[in-house]
């Protein structure tokens, strides 16, 4: 598969760069407010859960009318992804640019099972907030611009399956953060962050055109 200097392309027309998540392009005062508001719903969020905490209170912490803040998120749910986005742009860099075996440099098998570390790390560090970014409506997961950057990514690394688009979004699947957020109370961290990795070797197997091993 060709590459360039961002590491593999995609199985697709669009290389991966085009797919990450830009950084906001605001005023100097709207970037202020932005920032404001962003750390007070980060704080309240953390001290009180994301479904305790309403617009209002996070307006009235940072200071700014609460019309500010509607007009600017929406809801909580753009809030959630508002604050899941620098989280996310890290990531994608680290892809990108970043040391093997997250970035470039690495065999595909070895890249999978660091991009599944790595997003595990953020997905259970974030998971309330992942949730609400996701389920704000029928297929919004699908509709994050993140969510296609990582679905690009793992199927250019499984670009030796038979059908590494649709392998992409089965694996995914698995790291859904309303499945996470239901399995996670019976299986506990380390148990998943077990299975899944099994998927990973299973998956990265089959692109190898090797047998999983049992």
């Amino acid at each position: 598969m060709p590459s360039d200097s961002t590491g593999l392309r995609s199985v697709s027309a669009t290389p991966l760069e085009l797919l990450r998540t830009p950084p906001p392009r605001e005023r100097a005062d709207a970037a202020r407010n932005r920032a404001a508001v962003l750390a007070a719903a980060a704080r309240l969020f953390a001290e009180h859960g994301v479904a305790g905490v309403s617009m209002d209170q996070v307006a009235a912490a940072a200071g700014v009318g609460k019309g500010t803040v509607f007009r600017r998120f929406g809801d909580k749910a753009g809030l959630a992804v508002a604050l899941l986005d620098t989280r996310e742009r890290e990531l994608q860099e680290a892809i990108l640019h970043g040391p093997p075996p997250l970035g470039p440099g690495a065999e595909a098998a070895g890249r999978l099972v660091a991009f599944t570390g790595a997003y595990l790390d953020y997905l259970l560090g974030h998971l309330e907030l992942v949730r609400m970014s996701e389920t704000a409506a029928p297929g919004a997961r699908y509709r994050i611009g993140a969510y296609r950057f990582w679905h690009r990514h793992v199927a250019i690394l499984l670009a030796g399956a038979p059908d590494p688009e649709h392998a992409a979004h089965a694996f995914l699947a698995a790291l859904a953060a309303e499945h996470v957020t239901a399995v996670l109370p019976e299986l506990g961290e380390q148990r998943l962050r077990a299975g899944v990795m099994l998927l990973v070797a299973a998956l990265a197997a089959l692109a190898a055109g090797r047998e999983p091993r049992a």
